[in-house]
């Protein structure tokens, strides 16, 4: 392969070898000069006339070359055996010395020939600066060579050239030294020799008129010349410097020149076609061929166009073979000549239309004919053709100029508006033609490098592409192609298609009707699922990208003709064969299953039911402008959702001034449901937003109010009916919720800003979601709307209603419960089978009637948090005998107990066991509360009727009665978990509204049993963290407490042993199967950390209540021995778990307990059996004494008490040292701990000035133990004389 790129090499290698002797131009004189240019032109291959004729033959000339390659080897391998130093010193003084070739002896200037190297260079503005030297040197040089003239010519001068024919004789030896080098250098594939050495060229031949084309021309066949013996590098370098050569002069501007010089010239043809006979000879050298052409073609004028070019040997033939062949740059050449003539002209063959215009151009028969065209112009990938972005022009011209004229007022506009709107037209027509036989039919069909081309084309028509014109480019088939190549991420095109549609996102960046007409082509063609199985956010991000009221009202717009005008998008299968590749082909079959669920037409249309309200979400608009949104949203669903048309698919309302359409086919029921559905999701959500209801006109800007208006309009109208018939009770409830919300809208309007309009609005709302519910259900919520309706005439007696039933006024003459208790029956009621708009309806009226709410509704409310998950077996359900649970309740309010006991007895248990007996009194309990439902509250329940009343309690009976009938058994226990969330969601808003008062401690009793009774949470972690966030941030950490006398002093007692029972109480594993999983383990010993943080906070927080209630002195006793028993346990007893933190945090925040228990703990500490605990003990004893000398600098009433507390226990205090440090621990670590304990009795009575008590107390021995023990720490309670002897001691 070396042997093969020599013949081209050599030159090249010669010539730097030319540039490496400063040496010899250094050491030489003027007459060893001229034997120095023989050499170099020697080997350059130009023919001395002493050794070569002026015809030599190639072979001859490649022999001599082979010679002078041979002499260099030498050469190389001599200046290999200098010396380092000498080599060196020789190169410091070439680089001082630059090589110059002496022009003449008569005084040319010299011409410094290192700038050939710099031409090479990679760095740009290193070979621009090296051209311009070269250019202005050789421009003196021939400048003073013409001055001379033939009084200067020495012959030796000229040796060099002086018998070649070649057309240069009025040139200098450097000019036509240069020249030659020049177009040799092009041929060189070192580094950036070809773009150096074409520009040096380009400038030279332009910059000095002496030298002629056609002599350039010939030099440079002549020096590239191509023999049949050049293969592989050698032709191809050969190759590519005839076409860098070629590319010069025409950018030299020189043929031009000529041409107007002498219009017959020769040399435009010979230019052409030498270029055109360049092209053929290889694919690759087409395009730039044609390129080189067209820098011509834009120098010259029509007439030398058609006289000269087209005239040209070989055009001709060229032109007539593109088609066959498939020769894009035939037809951008032909485009490009017929731009410039402006004249039709046959030569052109098929490639054009005759006579020529854009329309014939972009015909389905003409596009169809250059297919082969625009398939082989994928030869230059990954770089687009030249000849698309010239199609891409003719096909969407600027529309700048009309969009001026569109905008201008003159009566200039109406007179363009035919032509403009016919062109338009024919924008449109041309545009589907080229995409339907161009991009689906040619591209799309074949390659993976053509399916890349079609979209790089695609790309380029976007800056130009009007919305309009979205739907023609993003096709069924482009479409599909995309999802099927997305759907896989192995797909070879699969980055390529990435990068397509992150560009088609940021073109529609700033525009909404771009952004619209995407979003629409996307979705429809893709029959709603684009993001599905593409596995993108495609969609999704373009519809949460619109800011403006206009651009969502647009989108609105055409959602909803997308969803009347069904257009089915899967007519036209995807040709899966031919728009994926293998490797996608495999990810694509589960997309081909989900294509088959998903691929009815009502999928589109529930995405677009789906999408209209959640264009709201991102929306940031004033209310005004969102109000219009909604309301056109609105309208879209309830008509669609909730009526149907009876005669064709369009009905106008005369009274709404509105015309609304259908679509052609029913819509199914499951759309309906789903339009109803997103109605109360809107409704809803205008609803939290609370936009102001303020009048506007005759249209009040609320929704609730515009959307019952408009109900009852259409309502009305005798063509349109409901999508539904409704039963009678059905129908009876419809009506009722229509004219009560009618009247409570008038009593809102009238009461003005309130509390009472804030309920009226809730109740509003609340009803609008009920009306929706009913045409939802069949028959489920007829009850319930007429219990609401039954509460509004209750809560506001001033509203009219319609005329009730006789069962209705049979209940009115009874006697009747609370009012809010029978509200709150009803709301729980709606809870568990509503939806979320539904629930937030029930949310919002619980929160204004919330500081209404009696007690015994609290209870209901809290019992069903309460209920078992999974009841006890063998247990009636209904038993209505037995009123004790509130003694039961009063004696266990924690149910430690219970808890307990189940924890002890429980074992694994699976998903399906039922079978398992519980003994624990836990399941009685809950029993119980269910027992006292049904009995509790004579006073204000009685002659309530019970299914009214309790229908919390049979829905819970019927979530059991499901729970036997379905095979699982888990619908039913998710079902109450559900519930429970639900009415915990309104516990927290009752917290939340009344944190003060005394309900919250009956509160806080109940969500502490439903968190430690394992069988409340049973399975639902949601559930047991919902219950733990209440009682974190509603209770223990909210600013205000219980406070009053209705809270029992007993209760607290009671609920404070059991928390510092739990507290206390050492963490038990379970009995699990024989291999228990660590997941159970974990799960177990997290929740009893949970269950004894919850008792820590729950003693902090009892402690705060307890202290406010300004106990007596029995009730403080009764306190105090609580937590004597509890520390009794923690001395005597290894089980007991109790933290020594937990103790010391009660005693900082309620100083009195410590100060009470100080006795007893010195008493403990001093007879504990373990030798932990009285360390341990150690430091509640210390916290103690800390808390007792704090504050007391200034000697005032605290210290008097402080100092006659340590002085009361200061016999015990003493005992205790004496027992410590007569018996030090063994272990460094605690006996550090009793220093430090002493340490701080002696600081707090040195601090109370109670040392001469101290020593008193102190026997003989405890002080000798002191004194061996503490060291200096007790140095300040010796004696002066006994301080000497100890220090005498010491220094001796």
């Amino acid at each position: 392969m070396a042997g093969k790129k020599r013949g081209s090499d050599s030159v090249d290698e010669l010539e730097d070898h030319i540039d490496a002797l400063p040496d010899k131009l250094r050491s030489n004189h003027s007459k060893n000069s001229k034997n120095d240019e023989t050499e170099e032109a020697t080997a350059d291959g130009i023919d001395t006339p002493s050794s070569t004729p002026s015809s030599i033959k190639p072979m001859e000339r490649r022999k001599r070359r082979k010679a002078v390659d041979k002499k260099r080897h030498q050469t190389d391998s001599d200046c290999r055996e200098v010396p380092k130093a000498i080599r060196a010193s020789a190169d410091l003084t070439a680089h001082e010395t630059s090589a110059s070739l002496p022009s003449a002896s008569g005084g040319l200037p010299e011409f410094h020939i290192s700038v050939f190297k710099d031409l090479a260079a990679a760095d740009l503005s290193i070979r621009e600066a090296a051209a311009e030297a070269l250019v202005t040197e050789l421009r003196e040089v021939q400048n003073a060579f013409r001055k001379l003239g033939k009084k200067g010519k020495d012959e030796s001068c000229f040796q060099l050239e002086a018998e070649k024919d070649d057309g240069l004789k009025n040139c200098a030896p450097s000019l036509r030294y240069a020249i030659r080098r020049l177009i040799r250098g092009v041929s060189s594939s070192r580094e950036c020799a070809r773009q150096g050495f074409a520009l040096g060229l380009t400038i030279l031949v332009g910059s000095i008129p002496c030298m002629k084309v056609d002599s350039v021309m010939k030099l440079i066949v002549e020096l590239l010349e191509v023999s049949s013996s050049m293969k592989g590098q050698e032709a191809r370098d050969c190759l590519l410097g005839r076409l860098f050569a070629y590319g010069a002069l025409a950018q030299s501007g020189r043929i031009a020149e000529e041409w107007n010089c002498d219009k017959n010239t020769p040399i435009v043809k010979e230019f052409t076609s030498s270029v055109i006979s360049l092209a053929s000879k290889k694919r690759y050298l087409q395009e730039p061929a044609s390129s080189v052409i067209l820098d011509l073609i834009e120098q010259l004028p029509a007439e030398a166009l058609l006289s000269h070019v087209l005239e040209a040997p070989g055009i001709n033939e060229w032109f007539v073979g593109a088609v066959e062949v498939g020769n894009p740059d035939a037809l951008l050449l032909a485009l490009k000549l017929r731009e410039q003539i402006s004249v039709d002209n046959k030569k052109f063959y098929k490639l054009l239309p005759y006579p020529f215009s854009a329309n014939k151009l972009f015909t389905t028969d003409h596009l169809s004919s250059l297919t082969t065209c625009f398939k082989e112009s994928t030869f230059c990938r990954p770089r687009i053709h030249s000849v698309w972005p010239v199609l891409v022009n003719m096909l969407l011209p600027d529309t700048a100029s009309q969009e001026e004229d569109a905008a201008l007022g003159s009566t200039k506009k109406h007179k363009r508006s035919r032509k403009c709107n016919s062109s338009e037209e024919d924008i449109v027509k041309n545009l589907r033609c080229f995409c339907e036989v161009v991009i689906e039919g040619s591209l799309l069909l074949s390659s993976h490098d053509r399916k890349q081309l079609a979209l790089d084309v695609l790309l380029l028509l976007l800056p130009r592409l009007p919305a309009s014109c979205v739907q023609i480019v993003l096709s069924h088939k482009l479409v599909h192609c995309l999802m099927d190549i997305l759907s896989t991420k192995d797909s070879w095109l699969f980055k390529v298609a990435q990068h397509f549609v992150k560009e088609l996102s940021d073109w529609v960046r700033h525009d909404d009707d771009r952004r619209v007409a995407v979003i629409v082509a996307l979705q429809k063609h893709s029959g709603g699922r684009f993001d599905c199985i593409t596995r993108t956010k495609t969609v999704k991000d373009l519809v949460t990208e619109f800011k403006t009221g206009s651009g969502c009202m647009l989108f609105v717009q055409n959602l909803m003709t997308m969803f009347v005008d069904e257009v089915p998008a899967a007519d036209e299968p995807s040709d899966q064969s031919q728009t994926t590749d293998d490797n996608s082909e495999v990810g694509s079959l589960e997309d081909k299953e989900s294509l088959g669920s998903l691929g009815t037409p009502d999928y589109l249309k529930s995405w677009v039911i789906d999408s209209l309200p959640r264009v709201l979400k991102y929306l940031k608009l004033d209310p005004e402008a969102k109000f219009r949104v909604q309301k056109e949203i609105m309208k879209f669903l309830a008509v669609q959702g909730l009526f149907s048309a009876s005669l064709g698919t369009e009905v106008t309302s005369f009274e709404l001034q509105e015309k609304f359409r259908w679509p052609k086919a029913a819509t199914s029921s499951s759309l309906c449901q789903m339009c109803i559905e997103q109605l109360q999701l809107l409704l809803a959500n205008a609803q939290k937003e609370g936009l102001p209801s303020v009048s506007t006109g005759l249209e009040p800007n609320d929704l609730g109010s515009y959307f019952m208006r408009f109900l009852n309009t259409l309502c009305n109208i005798p063509s349109v009916s409901l999508f539904r018939s409704l039963s009678d009770e059905d129908g009876k409830a419809f009506k009722k919720l229509q004219a009560m919300e009618t009247r409570l809208a008038q009593e809102e309007r009238n009461n003005g800003p309130g509390s009472a309009a804030n309920k009226l609005h809730a109740l509003r709302y609340l009803l609008i979601q009920l009306l929706l519910q009913v045409l939802l259900g069949q028959g489920e919520f007829s009850e319930a709307a007429s219990e609401v309706i039954i509460c509004c005439k209750k809560a506001f007696g001033t509203v009219d209603l319609p005329e009730s039933s006789g069962e209705e006024d049979e209940s009115d003459s009874g006697g009747m419960p609370e009012l809010m208790d029978v509200l709150l029956d009803t709301l729980l009621s709606l809870l568990p089978q509503s939806s979320a708009p539904m629930r937030s309806a029930v949310e919002q009226v619980f929160k204004h009637f919330c500081n209404d709410v009696t007690d015994t509704g609290l209870i209901r409310m809290l019992r069903v948090i309460k209920k078992d998950l999974k009841p006890a077996r063998h247990q009636p359900v209904d038993s209505k005998d037995d009123d004790d649970d509130d003694d039961e309740d009063d004696e266990d309010l924690l149910g430690i107990e219970e808890a307990e006991e189940t924890d002890e007895a429980e074992e694994e248990e699976t998903g399906d066991s039922d079978d398992e007996a519980d003994d624990s009194e836990a399941m009685g309990g809950v029993e119980a509360d269910g027992e006292e439902l049904s009995g509790a509250s004579d006073d204000s329940d009685g002659g309530m009727d019970d299914d009214a009343m309790f229908r919390m309690d049979s829905y819970l009976a019927q979530i059991f009665k499901e729970k036997r009938n379905q095979a699982g058994g888990e619908t039913a226990q998710s079902q109450l978990v559900l519930f429970k969330l639900r009415v915990l969601s309104l516990l927290e808003l009752y917290l939340h509204e009344n944190p003060g008062k005394p309900q919250v401690f009956t509160v806080f009793s109940y969500l502490t049993q439903a968190f430690v009774n394992p069988h409340t949470t049973e399975g639902s972690e949601q559930l047991e963290q919902r219950i733990w966030g209440i009682l974190q941030k509603k209770i223990f950490k909210g600013k205000e407490y219980p406070k009053g006398e209705h809270i029992q002093q007993s209760n607290l007692e009671s609920l404070l042993e059991k928390s510092l029972k739990w507290a206390s109480k050492p963490f038990k594993r379970k009995r699990f199967a024989a291999n228990p999983s660590k997941k159970k383990q974990s799960a177990s010993l997290a929740r009893h950390k949970m269950i004894v943080s919850l008792a820590k906070n729950s003693t902090f927080w009892i402690l705060k209540i307890f202290h406010a209630q300004d106990p007596s002195e029995s009730e403080l006793q009764k306190v105090l021995d609580i937590f004597q028993h509890v520390l009794l346990g923690y001395f005597d007893s290894k089980k007991s778990q109790l933290k020594s933190d937990f103790v010391k945090e009660v005693f900082r925040r309620q100083p009195w307990i410590g100060n009470q228990l100080f006795g007893f703990l010195l008493e403990k500490c001093g007879n504990a059996k373990s030798e932990f605990r009285r360390v341990e003990g150690l430091d509640l004893i210390e916290e103690v004494l800390k808390s007792s000398v704090s504050g007391i600098e200034n000697k005032g009433e605290k210290y008097m008490s402080s100092r006659k507390f340590l002085k009361a226990h200061m016999v015990s205090l003493c005992d205790l040292l004496e027992k410590l440090l007569m018996k030090m621990p063994e272990k460094q670590s605690r006996r550090a701990g009793v220093r430090r304990f002493c340490g701080q009795v002696l600081h707090s009575v040195l601090k109370l000035h109670l040392k001469k008590s101290f020593i008193g107390s102190l026997t003989p021995d405890a002080y000798a133990a002191c004194e061996s023990q503490l060291g200096d720490t007790f140095l300040p309670f010796k004696s002066r004389e006994q301080r000497y002897i100890g220090v005498s001691l010491e220094s001796s």
